[in-house]
């Protein structure tokens, strides 16, 4: 697992005047245990005071019962995205991409080896319903920590959507480390969305995940410990024009005619 001493972060609540509530303070308590970081009561000072007070690049703030991952380049909290819409489309039979090219169904189990923010995971669980698995993997424990904090807590659009959210079992681990304890076959499906070097659109979320985020490309051994973990297939999001499908050996694409992204699939 990633070593979390190296976290430059602290916790803290809204301001007191701010819907400060008992429950805001306990899961900064319970934020600052699991990350083995300061919890430092907020007090008047603003949240750029206090990066620059304890020296940190990011503070996590409880408020509304959640995590908000605050940095100079913007704010991340949980939200689901268009994984609602997305839903629905699928209860509608119009199917979905990322689905069709996993080709999950129900019962299935998913390693979901790049979290980011979620909403891919929540799809796949969703996909492969509560006889199935979804096992997603972060590197960063502040993204791990405010996105495994939504799926557990946050209120889903409908039920279907809820139950899929609190299905999926968050761990703040390296893909690759991860890849390597698992045994052989043991998954159906192994997934990567890798973070994009030139970001498709800004947005103070994304900019705020993008600091943070895992930039490495993949390697031929991740895939090959992929491919070795999964029973039927392994699976890349990229832009449809990158090189890294031809690089790593995916040389089957499938996704929207018409999008920019696509997604490369080996059948195993």
């Amino acid at each position: 697992m990633p070593e979390q001493s190296k976290i430059s972060a602290i916790v803290t609540t809204v301001r007191r005047g701010q819907r400060y509530t008992e429950a805001n303070r306990a899961l900064a308590e319970r934020t600052a245990a699991a990350l083995s970081i300061p919890n430092v009561p907020r007090g008047n000072d603003s949240l750029e005071e206090m990066r620059a007070a304890y020296g940190v690049d990011a503070v996590l703030v409880a408020r509304r019962g959640l995590l908000t991952l605050v940095t100079a380049e913007g704010e991340l909290f949980f939200h689901p995205g268009m994984s609602h819409l997305r839903i629905k489309n699928l209860l509608l039979g119009h199917g979905d991409h990322l689905v069709s090219a996993l080709g999950l169904t129900e019962g299935m189990s998913v390693l979901d080896c790049t979290l980011g923010t979620g909403a891919d995971a929540i799809v796949e669980s969703f996909a492969v319903g509560a006889s199935g698995a979804v096992t997603a993997l972060e590197s960063n424990a502040l993204i791990a920590a405010v996105i495994a904090d939504g799926l557990a807590h946050a209120t889903g659009d409908n039920y279907d959507m809820h139950a899929a959210m609190r299905r999926i079992e968050v761990h703040h681990a390296d893909a690759l480390d991860y890849l390597r304890t698992q045994e052989t076959g043991s998954h159906d499906v192994v997934y990567f969305d890798p973070m994009f070097r030139r970001p498709l659109h800004e947005s103070a979320g994304m900019n705020a995940l993008r600091v943070l985020a895992d930039m490495r490309a993949l390697t031929e051994e991740t895939i090959a410990e992929a491919c070795r973990v999964a029973r039927r297939r392994v699976a890349m999001k990229e832009r449809r024009e990158s090189a890294e499908f031809a690089r790593l050996g995916f040389d089957t694409l499938t996704g929207g005619k018409y999008s920019r992204i696509a997604y490369g699939v080996m059948e195993l």
